[in-house]
């Protein structure tokens, strides 16, 4: 965990540039699961080096100095290429850094690299990316390969592999796979606890406004969060209490002073109430999934918290809604990407019309160029108050589910992340992405509209050895209550770690569709 190693770099059992290293070394290591865009060698070493000389002189800026972390590719970083995985950004360097990430350096992180995401984090698997999708390091762990052994039916798991989840897949695959000890990524409809999900690692949507959005390339600015990716609740705690608090250079974020996350050494459940939302026994819902949503009610339950069921009815209604405000706000936020300003620009310049319609074609992949389109259209003026500001409405009575909920005295709810395991790619891509992304974010989609704070905990693994995780949902500005109950239900269910003693028979493995996906 950071904390302990923390502790390992103050009493001197580690150097910051050792540890470095490893991580650089396992960085190459595990190129074949795609995990990075960017990887900073060089950048890393020199901070490493400097945090080695502050650690010599006593003068250490706190817990995540020296620590090795991972950035999300659509932060932008002073200098270093931020692509959001997409053409028309190949060769950006921003001239500054987002706030967030110039937040960690100022606690002396190290950064590793910027790490692969589905283009303009639109996606739920992290595989649309123009260079190349990421796969899951469960896909060739220990467990899940013995139970393959036993079961596949043939199915060679190297070429049949594992999904991450989306869209900040690189993130949480370069914190599952120990190449780093935290990452950001960025979560709109779940893009950050959807991956931490499939991963076996926790991820943390702060509430709406607590963290800055400056230099994060906008998707949906009135859901995007960023994101916070780790391997266990305390560390998720400890880079919240970094980077929350007002930026004058975002407006949305809350001013005031801010309360210092620090999650107590016990809680007494008693005086918690948890609600199970019966609304989130969706079809597809897996078996095993409700199995252990179920469990951890009765975990609560026995250890004196009250639990009960809640209603939020029109969380049917949230798939449709997102889809139309997503649309609408991605339409908006791409319309800067012309070719004139900066990122990819067309040969063709037979007219400016003529430039602008074949550097967008050229730029963004169909993903991307379809919900520009859908956008578009609900936002024509024959349409917008049919479908905008009907969506917006749907919204308002969304979140007016949620803080009913919390007004009669529930404190967090717990409900599943994703409907199951992770996939196999060959199964994932047998429907297209629009039914893919609803699919996948039916249970994450709707806090973001609420602007909540909701954390995806690990908790068993399947039948297939493959992570199953479960979410909890807190008040808004609640974040500690939150992790607090979140670290209870983690030192409760024992999560297996990750084991790779077989990892050998692929280091130097790089499938020829990845080749170009690693820069260091």
């Amino acid at each position: 965990s950071v904390f302990q190693v923390s502790l390992a770099l103050r009493e001197g059992k580690i150097s910051p540039k050792q540890l470095c290293q490893r991580c650089l070394d396992f960085v190459k290591k595990t190129r074949f699961l795609n995990a990075y865009i960017t990887v900073t060698e060089d950048l890393a070493l020199e901070q490493a080096e400097k945090a080695e000389k502050r650690f010599t002189r006593g003068e250490s800026l706190g817990p995540l100095d020296g620590i090795p972390i991972a950035v999300k590719d659509n932060f932008s970083t002073a200098g270093i290429e931020t692509t959001c995985a997409s053409h028309m950004l190949r060769g950006y360097n921003p001239p500054f850094n987002a706030t967030v990430v110039q937040k960690l350096l100022d606690q002396g992180a190290v950064l590793i690299g910027k790490t692969n995401l589905d283009e303009f984090a639109m996606g739920s698997a992290s595989i649309d990316g123009v260079f190349g999708p990421v796969r899951n390091p469960w896909g060739y762990s220990t467990q899940y390969r013995d139970k393959c052994a036993q079961t596949s039916g043939g199915r060679n798991p190297d070429s049949d592999w594992v999904i991450t989840g989306g869209s900040s897949g690189g993130s949480a695959t370069a914190v599952a796979s120990l190449t780093c000890f935290a990452s950001l990524g960025s979560d709109t409809g779940g893009s950050t606890r959807n991956p931490a999900a499939h991963c076996g690692i926790v991820g943390l949507k702060p509430t709406y406004g607590l963290l800055s959005r400056h230099g994060l390339i906008p998707l949906v600015n009135s859901m995007d969060v960023p994101g916070i990716l780790t391997r266990s609740v305390d560390d998720a705690a400890i880079v919240l209490d970094i980077l929350q608090g007002y930026d004058a250079k975002d407006s949305t974020t809350v001013q005031g002073p801010v309360t210092q996350i620090n999650l107590p050494a016990d809680i007494d459940l008693k005086n918690i109430c948890v609600g199970i939302p019966k609304e989130y026994h969706a079809p597809g819902l897996s078996g095993e999934t409700l199995s252990q949503w179920s469990r951890a009610a009765e975990l609560f339950a026995q250890a004196g918290a009250q639990v009960v069921s809640v209603s939020l009815p029109h969380t049917q209604h949230s798939i449709v809604c997102y889809s139309v405000l997503c649309a609408a706000e991605v339409a908006s936020n791409m319309a800067r990407f012309d070719g004139l300003e900066y990122g990819h620009c067309s040969k063709i310049n037979s007219s400016t019309e003529a430039m602008f319609a074949s550097t967008r074609h050229e730029g963004f992949n169909d993903v991307v160029r379809g919900r520009i389109l859908c956008g578009n259209y609900f936002l024509l003026k024959k349409n917008y108050d049919q479908y905008f500001v009907k969506a917006q409405k749907v919204r308002r009575l969304i979140a007016n589910d949620f803080a009913k909920v919390f007004d009669s005295g529930v404190d967090v709810l717990l409900t599943p992340v994703t409907l199951s395991d992770a996939a196999r790619y060959t199964d994932f891509v047998q429907e297209d992405s629009r039914t893919r992304s609803a699919q996948e974010d039916i249970f994450t989609q709707p806090i973001n509209m609420a602007g909540l704070p909701a954390v995806s905990v690990p908790v068993a693994l399947s039948s297939k050895s493959l992570p199953i995780s479960l979410q909890l949902i807190g008040q808004a500005f609640q974040d500690q209550k939150l992790l607090t109950v979140a670290r209870w239900l983690e030192q409760q269910v024992k999560f297996p770690a990750i084991e790779f003693p077989h990892m050998n028979d692929h280091l130097m493995e790089v499938p020829t569709m990845n080749t170009s996906a690693i820069a260091v």
